[in-house]
């Protein structure tokens, strides 16, 4: 077999695992009764026009305010759209969903009241320009709510973080475990409010979070 070959061969084995395997995999993960409870706390704080970034599977969606009658989502991996179907027909809530880059949004400027992001900014090739889209479309004094795992303050497990990232992106479809979420949103936005703490069920290569909201500026 011709490198070309094997190369082919691996894209598609890859391409396989990222759009059938791991979206039902993410939503068996993702549904654990520990990260629901992250949930309802950054999404009880929503209003108005809400975008959400990585919509996933649609594992926030019932955890909305019941006022929300829109929702305009996006996520990169197609392989979601088929398991976020069923909650979308589920919900009471109008969802634009759609299959697109966070790097490069088509939504017109100051667009929307409120982003949200769940363990989202980790995948993204491209954190910073999917920040500055995120400040791009939302409304002068937006929020921006997000939950997000990434460095560790501990100087011991960020070795492992950054040691362990190269395998992590592989099995987990883009996935670091080493982003500064803090810095990251701090060279956009104004933090109002930022939680950093280790969920204690899982280990902490993979267990610090950061919690909080941004504002863009009026």
């Amino acid at each position: 077999m011709s490198t070309n070959s094997r190369l082919s061969q691996g894209n598609w084995i890859m391409s396989l695992y990222s759009e059938l395997i791991f979206p039902r995999f993410l939503d068996w993960v993702m549904s654990d009764p520990v990260l629901t409870k992250y949930r309802q706390e950054v999404l009880s704080q929503v209003s108005g026009e809400v975008f959400e970034i990585g919509f996933g599977t649609g594992l926030n969606l019932k955890y909305y305010p019941k006022h929300l009658q829109k929702l305009t989502t996006i996520d990169v991996n197609p392989g979601m759209d088929s398991v976020a179907k069923k909650r979308i027909n589920q919900s009471e809530i109008t969802v634009d969903f759609r299959v697109l880059n966070g790097e490069s949004l088509p939504m017109a400027d100051h667009s929307f009241d409120s982003v949200v992001s769940t363990w989202t900014l980790c995948s993204i090739s491209k954190v910073n320009q999917a920040i500055e889209e995120i400040y791009r479309v939302l409304k002068p004094g937006g929020k921006f709510f997000f939950i997000e795992h990434g460095m560790s303050d501990e100087s011991k497990v960020q070795v492992w973080q950054n040691r362990l990232t190269p395998v992590q992106k592989i099995i987990a479809d883009g996935c670091h475990l080493n982003r500064n979420i803090k810095q990251l949103v701090e060279n956009h936005f104004q933090i109002l409010k930022l939680e950093e703490f280790y969920e204690p069920k899982f280990p902490k290569i993979m267990g610090y979070m950061y919690k909080g909201v941004a504002q863009k500026s009026c």
